[in-house]
Parts: C-alpha cells; sequence; structure tokens
C-alpha cells in the first residue's frame, strides 16, 4: 500500500514530502518499528546522512551487546584473514 499525502497538507504543515519521509523515518527507528537499514531506506539516505537526522533530533543509534559482539567477531575473522 502506498501512502499519498496532499500537496495542500504538506503545504500547511510547511514541510516537503522529503522532509516528512525522513521524519517518519526517524520516528520508526526511533520506537524500534523499523531497523537503521530499513529507515535509511525509508528515508533515502546513506549511512551517515541517517545518522546526522538522528542527531538533530536527539535521537541516539540503538547498539546492544548483540551488535556488539557481532562487531567483535566479524573483527576476529578480518584479523585471522589479515595474518594469513
Amino acid at each position: 500500500m502506498d501512502l499519498l499525502i496532499k500537496k495542500d497538507i504538506l503545504e500547511k504543515a510547511e514541510i516537503t514530502a522529503e522532509e516528512l519521509t525522513i521524519e517518519i523515518a526517524v520516528h520508526l527507528y526511533d520506537t524500534s518499528r523499523l531497523s537503521m537499514g530499513q529507515a535509511r531506506n525509508l528515508a533515502q539516505l546513506d549511512q551517515i546522512s541517517f545518522q546526522k537526522q538522528l542527531a538533530k533530533r536527539d535521537v541516539y543509534v540503538k547498539y546492544d551487546i548483540e551488535d556488539l559482539e557481532t562487531d567483535l567477531e566479524n573483527l576476529r575473522i578480518l584479523k585471522e584473514k589479515r595474518a594469513s
């Protein structure tokens, strides 16, 4: 299902379609309804640009123990490959 918002609504809200899309993506990420990648795709932004949008709104990147463990394992694998 596609969402259609009439131009006059956007004008009354004084927001562009792109800005509204970013606002929605940030909100859905902040409320854990979308992952970082999903929210970035919705906002049509690259990783750094989306993180800047989060920072502008005081929304923090969610990074838990599982993410840390995955990153550490990936670093271990890379280190082993370089040593070979």
